[in-house]
């Protein structure tokens, strides 16, 4: 069975194939630089992560979070390529290391990788609804799209894990005046 999001893309594109492409504008290009940026810099603080953990599921996240930035880099360096819009600085990945050699005093902790992994992907959210209502050619609004959907999906795996480790940061809850207090 094909996925959902799937299919409405492939509908979307294949209605707006023979729509022209202007340039970028410059929020369009302003968009695509400062997500590649975010991107960039993500990727080196995921892996110094992994070279800071030993959990098991903390690693799987890590690593699917790290494809997925990976993902998105390269989708959106090809297009920036493409249309002629500036490459920020990329920064140099991190050599794999032992995360048992990583003094205590240094280390991070798990729950701080999962909370820094939560607030990363909080924020690619926001940068993609953004850019996407800010577009103005259909194509780069449904990259938009996908990496939205594609960011909001591993969110939902990112909270559960957070979730069942106690790792989740809950505000306080709210009591309306006049609100049973139960």
């Amino acid at each position: 069975m094909p996925n959902i999001f799937e299919a409405i893309i492939d509908y979307i594109k294949t209605t707006n194939d023979n729509e022209p492409k202007p340039r970028p504008h410059i929020g369009e290009a302003m968009g695509c630089w400062l997500y590649f940026t975010a991107l960039a810099e993500e990727i080196p603080a995921l892996e110094a992560s992994l070279n800071t953990t030993t959990d098991n599921e903390l690693i799987s996240l890590l690593n699917n979070s790290l494809d997925l930035a990976q993902h998105q880099l390269d989708v959106l360096r090809n297009l920036m390529i493409k249309e002629g819009i500036p490459l920020s600085q990329v920064a140099e990945s991190k050599p794999k290391s032992d995360p048992n050699s990583v003094p205590l005093g240094v280390k991070v902790t798990d729950e701080e990788i999962a909370n820094f992994i939560s607030l990363k992907v909080a924020s690619n959210i926001i940068m993609c609804s953004t850019n996407m209502s800010q577009c103005i050619r259909n194509d780069i609004g449904l990259m938009w799209a996908r990496f939205h959907a594609e960011k909001m999906i591993f969110g939902m795996e990112l909270k559960t894990a957070m979730r069942k480790r106690g790792w989740i940061k809950v505000p306080p809850y709210y009591y309306p005046p006049g609100a049973p207090n139960n």
